[in-house]
């Protein structure tokens, strides 16, 4: 058992590097890249606000939330802590999204809203769970943050956005079949191990690695 006065120790930093899952964050924050850059104009700026809120509510406040419901990054992290940043990170997000609206187009709005309650339903398994599987998983941190990108760029959703938006969710559809049983085994307290949980391991970073490298090519397209 952990002694009382643990509650009030922040966590070491290796645990809020832990908790951002930077490949898996990166990879998902990619998406972004994507929707943003297959947009019929290339726009930075909002490409960049849309980054920021994207790494705050998922890089940040989804983890906090996914902590909070079993461990399954192991760290050690308080739970006031991990309320606190979950609130202050989901917040922030939407405020960068409200802000993205006012100064852009309004019509943003709707996607920073569902975006708030997803993240919310999403990790902490509201309505029976619903929202909690392996097709909300692919269609709201894949799909979603692609035609969100698109649309803050162009204004509107096109052919190429839907497209767009298809392979995002197939890859995280892929991405959560494989990380899922492992997630289950730390959540239970063991240690992964064996050939399969290390043949998963290496092919989710193969893939992050593969979908990060995407992003940075298609900036480098745009760019330049």
């Amino acid at each position: 058992m952990r002694p009382a006065f643990y509650v009030l120790r922040p966590g070491g930093w290796r645990d809020y590097v832990t908790l951002l899952h930077p490949p898996y964050t990166l990879w998902h924050l990619s998406y972004i890249v994507l929707g943003a850059a297959i947009a019929p104009e290339w726009r930075p700026d909002r490409l960049g606000l849309t980054l920021g809120a994207f790494f705050l509510a998922l890089g940040v406040g989804a983890h906090a939330l996914d902590e909070l419901k079993g461990r399954p990054l192991t760290t050690e992290i308080p739970r006031p802590v991990l309320v606190a940043l979950a609130v202050a990170s989901i917040l922030g997000g939407a405020a960068v999204g409200v802000g993205a609206a006012v100064s852009f187009d309004l019509t943003l709005l709707p996607f920073v809203v569902f975006g708030g309650v997803a993240v919310v339903a999403y990790n902490l398994e509201l309505f029976g769970g619903r929202v909690h599987t392996d097709l909300g998983f692919a269609l709201l941190w894949g799909a979603f943050p692609v035609l969100t990108a698109y649309y803050t760029a162009a204004g509107r959703l096109r052919a190429e956005a839907f497209v767009g938006a298809l392979f995002a969710a197939l890859l995280s559809f892929a991405q959560r079949r494989l990380s899922t049983p492992v997630r289950d085994v730390r959540r239970r307290g063991a240690l992964p191990e064996g050939p399969l949980f290390a043949a998963a391991e290496s092919s989710l970073q193969a893939l992050a690695a593969a979908s990060i490298a995407l992003a940075v090519c298609l900036v480098l397209l745009r760019a330049t």
